[in-house]
């Protein structure tokens, strides 16, 4: 089975190009979704990122603006932020493509954020890149609810930028145009992976 990374920084529409990948019958791996677990009530995150962060619990889950607040714009704290959620995750990652392996799956896709600044991008047999202008990221992140100008610049600053994703993708998908157009960059990266050894 080949595992097939996808990423992309914040607004550049890499959920939208998960969710084509998943419309086409391909598992995917969402780690923002395996996160929101994590962060739940009864999730495995919660004692501990409770413990090294006081007050970010409420009513027995994670409450992420609390949480946002106490890292976003200290690396400090996001490294140690990191240091707890990133093994969980891990493990969640692992079940998924023993799971996809054992349904029969010819490719799987994981769909990480921080995948290129982390040590996943190893394992994988591609690296996808979602990316678009600045101008168009800009102006989808900040319509986000919540989201301002200081908290996108404190969440950026924390990404590796968006032309070296470009320049370590294996394949890069663009998202600055149509919809349509995306689906038919999608589906012609699904052929090619399917046809091409893994890299």
């Amino acid at each position: 089975m080949k595992k097939i990374g996808l990423t992309g920084s914040i607004g550049m529409g890499k959920t939208t190009v998960a969710k084509m990948f998943a419309a086409r019958g391909i598992p995917v791996f969402d780690a923002d979704a395996g996160v929101h677990q994590l962060y739940a009530k009864g999730g495995a995150a919660v004692e501990p990122v409770g413990a090294a962060f006081p007050g970010v619990v409420k009513d027995g889950a994670i409450d992420r603006a609390a949480l946002s607040a106490a890292v976003v714009g200290k690396p400090a704290e996001i490294k140690k932020l990191e240091s707890i959620v990133h093994p969980l995750v891990a493990t969640l990652r692992e079940d998924f493509l023993r799971q996809a392996e054992a349904s029969g799956a010819a490719m799987a896709v994981l769909e990480i954020q921080m995948l290129l600044e982390g040590s996943s991008a190893k394992q994988l047999d591609a690296i996808v890149v979602v990316s678009a202008p600045a101008d168009v990221q800009r102006a989808r992140a900040l319509a986000r609810p919540g989201m301002t100008e200081d908290k996108l610049a404190g969440i950026l600053s924390n990404q590796m930028p968006d032309a070296e994703k470009r320049a370590r993708a294996d394949h890069v998908i663009d998202t600055g145009v149509t919809l349509a157009e995306t689906e038919a960059q999608v589906a012609e990266l699904i052929e090619t992976l399917n046809t091409k050894a893994g890299r």
